[in-house]
């Protein structure tokens, strides 16, 4: 094995993983994807976790960039009131996170054997990319412009939306923009509580992963965590800011034409070339 090519290959995917985490076109697609050419040259167990895992550098992103509106133990520089705030925030996000945290833990070995494939991430790309289309095409009107405005109703309905993201190639972002979209929420809002949601969903995600694995890994694997970890946050920061600035003059349809265009990449790669 060569150390030096295993770290690029690393590299790339921590990079690939940091783009794509919170635009709303699949980060696990993404990944699965490139890893069938990159090839990481270690045991099937130990990439399957490293793709799961590198999402702490994601998480990260989110915690850096929003801490003041997340963090409720700011007690010189907040009111009570606005750390009442947070912690009514936190309970709406962790009621979203509910749907998707019991499905997921009950049919993570299914999803694992049965759907990582480069079928089911393509025909997931192409229809949800042809969904969100829709969507922006029909103007639903906007009842809630900021992640405040977000009841607990819809919180829950965005959990039960971002249940879909289990299939790879949905994208869990994508999931939830799409069903805060529909329930009325602004651009802005439900791509900010997307981000909120990621926090417990990824890191809950990320730590049922290791226990599987027991933490078994050898001294460079642990080396490879880090460095994709550490370059997927520092992408997925400018991936973050990226998408506000972007959604503040455009909508989200574009990234619904590159689903469908990748997707049939995909098929036909698979299908015809391959």
């Amino acid at each position: 094995m060569s150390y030096v090519i295993e770290i690029i290959k690393t590299v790339i995917l921590g990079i690939v993983q940091g783009i794509t985490e919170y635009l709303p076109i699949s980060s696990t697609g993404h990944m699965l994807l490139i890893n069938e050419f990159l090839h990481l040259k270690f045991s099937a167990d130990f990439v399957n976790t490293f793709m799961v895992v590198i999402q702490l550098g994601s998480i990260m992103a989110v915690v850096v960039l929003y801490f003041s509106r997340l963090w409720p133990f700011d007690f010189k520089n907040k009111t009570a009131k606005e750390r009442k705030s947070i912690w009514i925030l936190w309970s709406k996000i962790l009621v979203g996170c509910v749907p998707a945290a019991i499905v997921g833990f009950l049919l993570d070995d299914i999803i694992d054997g049965y759907l990582r494939t480069p079928t089911v991430i393509a025909i997931a790309l192409i229809v949800y990319g042809i969904m969100f289309i829709i969507i922006e095409n029909s103007h639903i009107k906007v009842t809630m412009n900021k992640v405040e405005d977000i009841d607990y109703i819809t919180a829950a309905n965005i959990g039960l939306f971002q249940m879909l993201a289990l299939i790879p190639g949905t994208s869990r972002s994508g999931s939830t923009v799409m069903g805060g979209r529909l329930l009325g929420v602004s651009k802005e809002a439900v791509s900010e509580f997307s981000f909120f949601m990621a926090v417990p969903v990824m890191a809950g995600a990320t730590l049922l992963k290791l226990l599987k694995c027991g933490f078994a890994f050898g001294a460079f694997e642990w080396i490879i965590l880090l460095i994709g970890t550490v370059v997927a946050f520092i992408v997925s920061v400018l991936s973050i800011k990226f998408l506000m600035n972007y959604i503040k003059k455009h909508d989200f349809k574009i990234f619904g034409y590159y689903r469908i265009i990748l997707g049939v990449l995909v098929l036909l790669y698979f299908w015809v070339i391959k």
